[in-house]
């Protein structure tokens, strides 16, 4: 079995000469929206990274392929795909192994470009402790992703509908720093700040040369940048925790568990917010896109020097 990755030949030039990619996970595309919406959403993330100096590789697993790097009409195969597997690091092998298509999370997206040699990823919100974890051990694998495999992640802070203050314990006790582009605060998604606090606040130029430290003195693991969803599309704090509230106690009343309450909540929230959750979503990941391309840039100047 040829276990070798499939890279792009843009991204594969652009690795070899040191230039800065951008990692981007697929499951925003194949279990996030729906069709077209989800492709527009493909392309013009792809698009805004391009625009920042940076080459994006969408991650996906396609015929039993690692795929780094998607064409344009491979984006619209994906997007308009019916039982895509969503693959997080455990998954990888047994999709590889049955041929089939599979949409990368972010421990998925993490582990595959890290092979690739790409050090930046771009995503909506990690994954973390759910609530109520003490009883159902409900801990997503991105957690743990992050304490082993060296990748800075670009994101909005953790999804609102975990546990945020038990999800940076867990990543402190991993030992993943966690820090705030240009804020003190770790935001929560759809909000700017979660009131908690970022372990260090840096901009582009310091969070590059953070991760060129860290790396260089062999610590294992990856990186949380935390980059707060711009504050136009911010949705009020005490709205949007009301809506994650219902959307919970929906799910306590339906049973829903394990791997399906993220998308069940996400779905529930979007309806009851009449679609402002989607918007503030679409607006926080443009906006991560934009940062995250400047910091593979700066990364890769660093490098190069």
């Amino acid at each position: 079995m040829n276990l070798t990755l499939d890279i792009h030949p843009e991204v594969a030039e652009a690795l070899q000469h040191r230039l800065a990619v951008v990692a981007l996970e697929s499951t925003i595309i194949t279990h996030g929206l729906p069709w077209p919406e989800n492709l527009e959403m493909a392309r013009k993330t792809e698009a805004i990274i391009r625009e920042h100096g940076a080459v994006p590789a969408t991650i996906a697993i396609l015929n039993g392929r690692p795929t780094i790097g998607l064409t344009d009409s491979q984006l619209e195969e994906l997007a308009q795909a019916r039982d895509v597997v969503k693959v997080s690091r455990r998954d990888i092998g047994v999709v590889i192994a049955t041929g089939r298509h599979g949409a990368t999370t972010v421990a998925g997206t993490m582990l595959l470009a890290d092979r690739a040699g790409i050090k930046v990823f771009v995503t909506g919100g990690i994954g973390g402790v759910h609530r109520q974890a003490q009883q159902t051990m409900d801990i997503s694998a991105d957690l743990q992703e992050l304490s082993r495999t060296p990748v800075a992640v670009v994101c909005a802070g953790a999804k609102s509908i975990l546990d945020l203050g038990l999800t940076l314990e867990y990543l402190e006790t991993q030992g993943v720093p966690v820090i705030g582009l240009d804020t003190d605060h770790f935001p929560a998604f759809y909000t700017r700040s979660s009131g908690f606090s970022v372990d260090l606040r840096l901009d582009i130029a310091q969070a590059a040369a953070a991760m060129r430290a860290h790396w260089g003195m062999g610590i294992s693991g990856g990186l949380v940048m935390a980059n707060p969803i711009p504050e136009a599309a911010a949705l009020d704090k005490e709205y949007i925790d009301g809506i994650i509230s219902a959307a919970l106690q929906d799910a306590d009343r339906q049973g829903i568990k394990g791997k399906e309450t993220t998308p069940f909540l996400l779905g529930r929230i979007k309806e009851l917010s009449g679609g402002k959750s989607l918007a503030a979503n679409l607006a926080l990941v443009y906006h991560n896109a934009a940062r995250g391309a400047e910091l593979a840039v700066a990364y890769a100047n660093m490098e190069q020097a």
